[in-house]
């Protein structure tokens, strides 16, 4: 959940799965023309732009009240990053995503620019579930609070529990959440282990849970480098998983359906391969 959902990444991955431990991250070579134009170019528009959009979000919200006109602005936001990115996204799998209105939608998360991504492709206003701490960052917290987005807390277990059932009081009000239930980035640009909140609310609130793959957003600005690397991205849209006849004693079964669906999405795209589960004699 931009933003973690009350778990931790685990070091095991259930057998025949690519393995979801923590690994080294991989080295990134980023070429001279690329930093230069990220330092004068392209962070400094990307602050611009947030900061801009932030000001007219926060006016909107004085009596925006249902959210549409700041979910429009922050549309508009997130269209205008990818634009000075020069990253245009592909949607594979567009047509799944209007099959239920409300859903919580789950992805893999690699990169701060997948918010931008999700914002600019999805073609419906919906709540995020993101963590606490980013309700302190101007502008940017400034839009999460007026409209009306889902803080959760993980440091604890109670407050992790009451930010799961904002989010299914969200659900319940009639729109999408989406969630990234790996509970940050990936180091490594692999798949993780993801924690089962997302599937709880899905359960909870009686709708289904929509897998979704971000492909080349690590690529384009993995964790801890600050130069962007402009490509073509892509979501990739799983098939929505019922909840139907489901209590929240089955949100671990429901959470391996999702990551088995998300990581079959992912490597199947991705030029990232998967790590390889150690062999027996390996294990010894």
């Amino acid at each position: 959940m931009t933003h973690q959902v009350g778990g931790a990444e685990t070091k095991a991955s259930p057998k025949g799965r690519p393995a979801v431990g923590p690994a080294e991250p991989p080295a990134h070579q980023v070429p001279a023309h690329l930093r230069y134009l990220s330092l004068l170019v392209f962070v400094p528009l990307m602050g611009l732009a947030t900061a801009g959009f932030g000001c007219i979000s926060i006016l909107c919200g004085l009596w925006d009240r249902s959210g549409r006109q700041q979910h429009a602005v922050a549309r508009m936001w997130a269209k205008t990053m990818l634009t000075i990115a020069c990253s245009p996204v592909e949607v594979i799998g567009r047509e799944k995503l209007g099959q239920h209105p409300v859903a919580v939608y789950a992805s893999n998360h690699l990169s701060y620019m997948d918010t931008p991504v999700l914002f600019a492709k999805m073609p419906f206003q919906f709540h995020i579930l993101a963590k606490q701490g980013l309700w302190k960052i101007p502008f940017i917290g400034w839009y999460l609070k007026r409209s009306g987005q889902v803080p959760i807390e993980a440091g604890s277990g109670r407050s992790a529990i009451a930010g799961l059932l904002r989010g299914v009081a969200a659900l319940k009000s009639g729109l999408p959440l989406m969630v990234f239930p790996e509970g940050g980035r990936a180091p490594d640009g692999r798949v993780r282990q993801p924690a089962p909140g997302c599937a709880f609310m899905a359960i909870r609130a009686g709708v289904p849970l929509v897998p979704l793959a971000l492909i080349g957003t690590f690529e384009m600005l993995p964790m801890h480098v600050y130069s962007l690397r402009p490509r073509v991205l892509k979501i990739v849209v799983g098939d929505p998983i019922s909840t139907d006849g489901l209590t929240t004693r089955d949100s671990e079964a429901l959470t391996d359906r999702m990551f088995a669906a998300i990581t079959d999405m992912y490597y199947r795209y991705a030029a990232i391969a998967p790590e390889e589960e150690p062999t027996m004699q390996e294990r010894a």
